[in-house]
């Protein structure tokens, strides 16, 4: 049966690595809710990074929501390391290496490496469980309105937004951000996966497109320009100040530390800051008409309701830590991890099933305890 969206709602799932199975916890929450779990309550979608691989999958089931999120429910519970980059002892050894003979002979020797970690097994996966050619079948019944997918260019230095939709002369082009009608295919996943130098650029039209959270200084827009008059934002980020006191003795942060705390910054500040972007615009057409016009464009209200950990992620990744693979548990130990005040880098890629699940029933539980909230914005 076909969707008539009302009031079109939009949900934002922006990055966080391992972390992203918190989302998942809390669709499958929304997905209890609802009145209807067979119908998608999202038209518009947009993901970047690790959220982009859940909203592909929720666009190829958006023709039942309940079955697209049992899906990623599925897949989320069951991740192991292997399934998403290679743990082999001796290829990480040999990559290792590979970095190491790079930097001592200045790139003569041997070529310079693409990347870090190996994740052609999380492609296999993705090309495995996602049924591309079902998202335009989805479109064309109108299940859903538009999916984007939010990568960052190397090439141009801008962040670019690939999206398929029923809007076929939808486009634009902002400074250092621009959004191109495409058929969403496994390339786009893969560049908006990207992580800078744990994971390789991917190719796409003769340009190499990194990790969508790079750059992205306005992630909620994406949603916005494809027409969404709501949001639901579903961050893996704990929006909670841990501020030390200054007679606090503090060490000097461990190289694990500094990664994790570049990873957090990459997925989280720019939301908060676009969403207090958005606050400010709210206040400035409630304090005039619903709907206020400038010179070239329409300011409208966008109500919106943000979902974050309840609970710190860090903890769960510290008691998760013994079920990586010894050669990755091996690397993080000589960068510093156990020796770190929190676990942030380690959390990032902790891809293994203890850890993913025990997110899912904590995205779960935050999800039901916002039941109110969640149904009062859908």
């Amino acid at each position: 049966m076909n969707n008539t969206f009302e009031n079109k709602l939009g949900l934002v799932l922006p990055g966080g690595g391992a972390r992203g199975a918190y989302q998942v916890g809390v669709l499958k929450a929304i997905s209890e809710i609802l009145p209807d779990s067979s119908k998608n309550p999202f038209p518009i979608l947009s993901g970047t990074s690790v959220g982009a691989i859940n909203i592909a999958l929720l666009a190829a089931e958006s023709d039942s929501f309940h079955n697209g999120v049992s899906k990623l429910t599925n897949i989320w519970g069951g991740f192991s390391s292997n399934a998403i980059y290679k743990t082999n002892p001796i290829m990480l050894f040999l990559n290792s290496l590979h970095w190491l003979l790079t930097f001592i002979t200045a790139g003569i020797v041997v070529k310079n490496p693409k990347s870090l970690l190996n994740n052609n097994p999380l492609e296999k996966m993705l090309i495995d469980r996602v049924d591309f050619s079902q998202i335009q079948k989805n479109l064309d019944e109108h299940h859903i309105e538009a999916i984007a997918v939010t990568c960052a260019s190397y090439n141009r230095k801008c962040t670019s937004t690939f999206f398929q939709s029923n809007h076929p002369n939808l486009t634009w082009k902002k400074s250092h951000r621009e959004g191109k009608p495409m058929v969403i295919n496994i390339s786009h996943l893969m560049a908006s996966v990207a992580l800078p130098l744990i994971f390789p650029a991917k190719k796409i039209d003769h340009q190499y497109y990194g990790d969508g959270a790079m750059r992205q200084a306005t992630p909620l827009s994406p949603a916005i320009r494809m027409g969404a008059d709501k949001l639901l934002i579903i961050t893996t980020n704990e929006n909670h100040q841990n501020l030390n006191s200054e007679e606090e003795q503090i060490a000097h942060p461990s190289i694990a530390e500094i990664g994790g705390y570049m990873l957090d910054a990459l997925f989280s500040d720019a939301l908060y800051s676009d969403l207090e972007r958005l606050d400010r615009i709210n206040q400035i057409v409630n304090n005039n008409d619903s709907v206020v016009k400038t010179n070239k464009k329409k300011m409208k209200k966008i109500d919106y309701l943000v979902i974050s950990p309840s609970k710190s992620i860090n903890e769960i990744a510290k008691n998760s830590f013994h079920q990586m693979p010894l050669t990755m548990r091996l690397i993080l130990r000589g960068l510093g991890v156990l020796n770190a005040k929190n676990f942030d880098l380690t959390s990032f890629l902790l891809f293994e099933s203890l850890f993913t699940k025990e997110l899912i029933d904590l995205g779960y539980k935050d999800g039901i305890t916002l039941k109110s909230k969640i149904l009062k914005l859908i």
